[in-house]
C-alpha cells in the first residue's frame, strides 16, 4: 500500500477532479490518494467521484479554508 499526495490549491472545479482521475493509473488496490484542495466545491466533488468511481474516502481534514480528503484505491 502507497500513499500519495495531490496539492489542487488554488484549482477550481472541475480541475480537483481531473487531477484525481489523471492518477488513476498510477494507483494499485489499496492505495490511499491524499488530495488537498480549497474549493469551496471540493469535499462534495469528491464524495461525488468517489460514489460514481466505487472508491472509498476514509478521512476527511480542514486546515482553515483547505480540505485534505484520502481516497483508497
Amino acid at each position: 500500500m502507497t500513499m500519495v499526495n495531490l496539492d489542487t490549491l488554488g484549482m477550481r472545479c472541475p480541475q480537483p477532479i481531473l487531477k484525481i482521475a489523471a492518477k488513476i493509473p498510477q494507483m494499485s488496490p489499496g492505495d490511499i490518494l491524499a488530495v488537498t484542495g480549497d474549493c469551496p466545491t471540493f469535499e462534495e466533488d469528491v464524495r461525488t467521484w468517489c460514489a460514481r468511481m466505487n472508491k472509498t474516502i476514509l478521512v476527511v481534514t480542514t486546515d482553515g479554508s483547505a480540505k485534505t480528503v484520502q481516497i483508497q484505491f
